[in-house]
């Protein structure tokens, strides 16, 4: 079903705001414009329905433990966030863990990015797809399923790769430990992507998926607006590997983030992200301006 911005605001009911603008500064992504409104209208209905989801699924995790006759056992949940680079899926994931461990029902909620599971630079240099990092190819997909499984099956701790953005690169010998979450939000370019034949894909162990949309013309301006802001920032770290994007004037720099865009980014969207928006439980829909118009949600 869809709903308008107006109707889904309407299903906040009486579920409290329990961050403060301060707290949002930190949260949104760079270039990011939004607001409380946009928490209060869009993220607060949104966590009262995951809050339901999860304790529908202890429920079920209840009955089937009764069921088979063994002792109970509490499953994590798992959230993925999918969408295209710039769409502002960070975001969302960011606000989503935030406000959900001020729940009482899930104090520990756990966020990993499935850019701690690509192959480290080297490794897609060997295989001559360093373009194509993003691409479902660039990831360690059976490292990521295995992942999730071991979180899903309750393991005491479970340990991911940490990812650095500022040295493009897997940082070698470090990790992120998640220890026996309530909920588990997974966000990536590619966490809806089906599975091979006879194997699992990461989305199999999801108990709820959201999809952050946008038209491709106007996540391509965002992607733009970003890459400036990042030459003044990010870029200009001496250990950054995109060093030298900052030296470049503004033309050369935005006709270097449009070829990048156009050649990889985009292509990535259009060939193996966007055709996984239908597989999503939940699809927000954004406007030119990033915030969210329309919600699409399946009922079943």
């Amino acid at each position: 079903m869809e709903l308008s911005r107006e109707q889904w605001s309407e299903l906040r009911k009486n579920t409290p705001l329990t961050l403060t603008a301060d707290e949002l500064e930190d949260l949104r992504g760079l270039d990011d414009p939004i607001d409380l409104a946009e928490v209060t209208d869009i993220y607060l209905p949104l966590t009262r329905l995951l809050n339901l989801h999860f304790t529908g699924s202890k429920q079920r995790s209840t009955a089937l433990n009764a069921f088979l006759g063994g002792p109970e056992r509490r499953v994590p949940y798992i959230l993925g966030i999918a969408g295209s680079v710039a769409v502002g899926k960070s975001t969302t994931a960011r606000l989503l863990h935030t406000l959900l461990k001020r729940w009482p029902e899930h104090p520990n909620v756990a966020l990993v990015t499935t850019d701690s599971f690509l192959y480290p630079n080297a490794v897609l240099e060997a295989r001559g797809i360093m373009q194509r990092k993003g691409f479902p190819e660039s990831y360690d997909r059976r490292a990521l399923v295995r992942f999730v499984a071991e979180v899903k099956a309750g393991a005491a701790e479970v340990h991911a790769p940490i990812y650095s953005h500022l040295e493009y690169d897997i940082v070698q010998g470090e990790t992120q430990t998640v220890k026996n979450p309530d909920i588990l939000i997974l966000e990536g370019l590619n966490v809806l992507q089906p599975a091979p034949p006879t194997a699992l894909a990461v989305c199999d162990y999801f108990d709820f998926s959201i999809y952050v949309d946008a038209r491709v013309e106007d996540i391509r301006d965002w992607y733009v607006a970003r890459f400036h802001k990042l030459r003044q920032t990010a870029f200009e770290d001496p250990q950054s590997y995109f060093r030298f994007i900052a030296d470049l004037s503004h033309e050369e720099a935005s006709t270097f983030a449009r070829n990048v865009w156009r050649d990889i980014n985009e292509r990535n969207l259009v060939e193996n992200i966007l055709p996984t928006r239908g597989r999503a439980g939940l699809v927000l829909q954004k406007g030119a301006d990033h915030s969210i118009r329309r919600v699409r949600l399946r009922r079943t």
